[in-house]
């Protein structure tokens, strides 16, 4: 599978959250949230060059989760260009501080509407194997576990580490998952 920008979209808005391209004002939160060591642990290596290169400067992948009119975190949207697989894969982090408010839970539920609204069929996801926390995020949202990709991640020191396969078929909701509830 090629993978190809979602298109251009408008913001897309919650109750909580709005997912928008980025700009140039977003740099320095995504540097200071990808150091924080809860962040840094599974997206390693990020300096501002890397974050501009692959936020900034990829509006058409990249949205940014916004929280209160502050940048809490981002993600990518990939979607694949074979109509016969129309398949998105979806990879995104939080900043510490808005975590356990299932935010990264809404911004995920708002983009698998989205995406199956044009048409995309099934969402995946390959957090690493040991991220307990956004595993079971996942899996409230919807997502099942289909296996374990081995020797995926290459680690500081080069030590290698497992991701977990996931997918959320437009099968299991045909218009997108629930938002989460709020307590």
């Amino acid at each position: 599978m090629s993978d190809s920008a979602a298109p251009p979209a408008a913001p897309l808005v919650g109750p909580l959250v709005t997912l928008r391209p980025p700009h140039e004002g977003d740099l320095a939160p995504l540097v200071e949230i990808l150091s924080e060591p809860e962040v840094s642990l599974w997206w390693v290596g990020y300096t501002p060059e890397r974050v501009r290169a692959e936020f900034i400067d990829e509006p058409e992948i990249t949205r940014i989760i916004e929280v209160e009119g502050v940048c809490a975190g981002a993600m990518f949207i990939l979607r694949g260009d074979d109509p016969e697989y129309p398949t998105t894969v979806i990879h995104l982090f939080l900043a510490t501080r808005f975590r356990g408010r299932r935010i990264g839970e809404e911004a995920l539920a708002l983009t698998i509407r989205q995406e199956f609204a044009d048409g995309i069929t099934r969402v995946t996801l390959d957090p690493n194997a040991n991220n307990a926390g956004a595993i079971r995020s996942y899996e409230r949202l919807g997502f099942r576990r289909i296996g374990i990709l081995r020797d995926y991640q290459v680690r500081p020191g080069g030590h290698l580490e497992d991701a977990l396969f996931m997918d959320l078929t437009r099968s299991d909701f045909p218009d997108g998952p629930p938002l989460p509830p709020r307590d």
